[in-house]
């Protein structure tokens, strides 16, 4: 029997679906919590792929761990719990060539690329949709310098360990970054909350003028409307 699992890298706790799978096998559920957690420790904060093989006949089971996705790998090498929901105006961590070679590497094989080059590439591509820098600069320039040849000194080396002196040059450049973005959404806010304001306040001035307006079209109305000319009494007759 095999069981497929996403859990949290160190963290899986039992739950009713696996208590169900595992329960009839006889296999002690406590065991394989423990055994999953051991094998996924180095993946603390990520969500794991992992596969528990289960001989029913035996009462014994293996633990297969499978890296987790590339966005999670990401994820952890910039220390962020998630991406940016506003990718285009917001940029959450500043990666190093290195790091980007380095989680390449780790998912080569699920990636299907032919060479380390066109999976950095490739890797390079999903910082996009979390709002992530590499070398200062947007992912798509990175890929672009890819293709290039701007990298291949590293990627022909895989280098994956990024000096002291450049990991402080990309810190310092992001908290540049990151200031101006602050002060962006701080002016952001500002406006939308005058607006709000502005809107609230006009609101009671709006509903006195359409009173008003009701108010006084039943009179404009009335003006309007011809008075009716009194009935003439009806003529009498010639005396004979």
């Amino acid at each position: 029997m095999n069981i497929k699992l996403l859990v949290d890298g160190g963290a899986m706790k039992p739950g009713p679906a696996l208590s169900q799978k595992l329960g009839p096998a006889g296999v002690p559920i406590n065991k394989v919590i423990e055994q999953v957690n051991l094998a996924t420790a180095s993946f603390k904060g990520m969500q794991v792929p992992v596969e528990i093989e289960v001989d029913i006949s035996k009462k014994t089971f293996e633990v297969q761990v499978f890296s987790p996705p590339v966005s999670g790998l990401l994820k952890k090498e910039a220390g962020i719990a998630k991406g940016s929901g506003l990718q285009k105006k917001t940029k959450v961590g500043n990666l190093s060539i290195e790091q980007i070679i380095s989680v390449a590497k780790a998912k080569m094989e699920n990636l299907l690329c032919n060479d380390l080059k066109s999976a950095v590439k490739t890797v390079a591509g999903s910082c996009v949709s979390l709002g992530l820098l590499i070398e200062n600069l947007h992912p798509v320039e990175i890929e672009r310098l890819i293709e290039e040849g701007k990298f291949d000194k590293e990627i022909k080396e895989a280098r994956t360990v990024t000096p002291p002196e450049k990991i402080k040059e990309l810190k310092e450049f992001f908290d540049k970054v990151k200031d101006e973005q602050d002060k962006k959404l701080k002016v952001e806010a500002k406006q939308k909350e005058e607006a709000e304001a502005a809107s609230v306040a006009s609101a009671p001035a709006a509903a006195a003028t359409a009173k008003t307006a009701s108010t006084k079209t039943p009179e404009k109305a009335a003006a309007k409307t011809p008075a009716k000319a009194p009935a003439k009494a009806p003529a009498k007759s010639a005396k004979k």
